[in-house]
């Protein structure tokens, strides 16, 4: 059926519901059953039914429209996120304009033009390269932060993302229970609460197992597969003491390393375990494929506007921060520590 041609009594009827209801729906009521509100979401979406934007916000007095601002949107998890977010943005009636802000300046004047100039009525923040992501963010906007760099006790909006020290926790745990006790690792900016929540669950994993973390063993990089290739040279090469294993915080640099080791002529997992962290749609496919803690990015995106939008249709101060957990894929890049094969590592 095409999507002009689609109405809310269609949407009623494939529903089972009264027009009222499917209305409730769209307003967001909280006067509707969660069974009888997905119902009528799954019908929105089967039919490819749009609500009116325009007849609500001027009813409303709101303009229909959200912005999503990241530092890119080429990047795969930024991408994912937004693709998220729009979905559901769409089947609520409201429009999603994507934007860039590489920089704090650039961060403030899409303040100025999208928020105080009164375009838009909600925001989503993916944004974890300023170190306080709620600055140059006016109070009274409705404003969710996803994806990473969200202080959970921030002042403006709320938050969905990743349960990274769970993830962090949840990758050394996974090495340990392999029989590594050298285990480094390669994080991301230390300035970004995600990397510092990882390093927390990193040394709790450690901890918990008996097991003491070497400092030398632990360098920053960048998020770049290129960091990941030159920290892990210089840490294979230059360092007496070598890990047998390796936590990487994202896929990124997991595959520089991986690069790296190759170069090096190392048997991976035989020589060195390496996990990473995203699964990228790639990581099934590096050589050897890589283990990792699956991020539903996509999901953080859907929460985000769903949590945005009910904000916003019931004026509500937003201060939830919900935490997505990650799922551990085992591939071929880690395995069981073998004495024999470590004492053998000669360079």
């Amino acid at each position: 059926m095409p999507r002009s041609k689609v109405t809310i009594r269609d949407v009623a009827s494939y529903a089972g519901v009264s027009r009222q209801t499917v209305s409730r729906v769209i307003n967001a009521s909280e006067k509707v059953t969660s069974e009888t509100r997905a119902r009528v979401l799954a019908a929105i979406e089967q039919l490819g039914y749009q609500p009116n934007a325009v007849a609500r916000s001027m009813a409303r007095g709101r303009t229909g429209m959200l912005a999503c601002i990241a530092p890119n949107v080429t990047d795969y998890t930024f991408a994912t996120i937004i693709e998220g977010a729009q979905a559901v943005a769409r089947s609520q009636g409201y429009f999603l304009l994507s934007t860039t802000a590489p920089d704090g300046e650039t961060f403030d004047y899409l303040m100025d033009q999208l928020v105080k100039s009164g375009r838009v009525d909600g925001l989503i923040v993916i944004q974890p390269y300023i170190e306080d992501p709620s600055h140059g963010v006016p109070a009274g906007c409705p404003t969710i932060f996803a994806g990473g760099g969200a202080h959970a006790n921030q002042q403006v909006g709320g938050s969905v993302v990743l349960d990274d020290m769970a993830a962090g926790y949840t990758a050394t745990k996974h090495l340990i229970q392999l029989g590594h006790q050298s285990i480094g690792m390669i994080t991301g900016p230390l300035g970004e609460v995600c990397v510092q929540n990882r390093m927390t669950g990193f040394e709790n994993a450690l901890e918990d197992s008996g097991l003491e973390s070497n400092p030398e063993l632990i360098v920053e990089g960048d998020w770049t597969a290129s960091s990941g290739y030159h920290i892990f040279r210089e840490l294979w090469l230059n360092r007496e003491n070598r890990p047998t294993a390796l936590f990487v915080q994202n896929d990124s640099m997991a595959v520089g390393v991986l690069h790296a080791a190759e170069e090096l002529a190392l048997h991976i997992p035989e020589q060195l375990s390496i996990i990473g962290i995203d699964d990228i749609p790639l990581a099934p496919y590096f050589h050897p494929p890589l283990t990792t803690l699956r991020q539903d990015f996509a999901e953080i995106g859907r929460s985000a506007a769903r949590m945005l939008i009910s904000a916003i249709e019931q004026k509500q101060t937003l201060q939830r921060h919900e935490q997505i957990e990650a799922a551990l894929i085992q591939r071929q890049s880690t395995g069981r520590y073998h004495k024999k094969v470590a004492l053998n590592q000669a360079f």
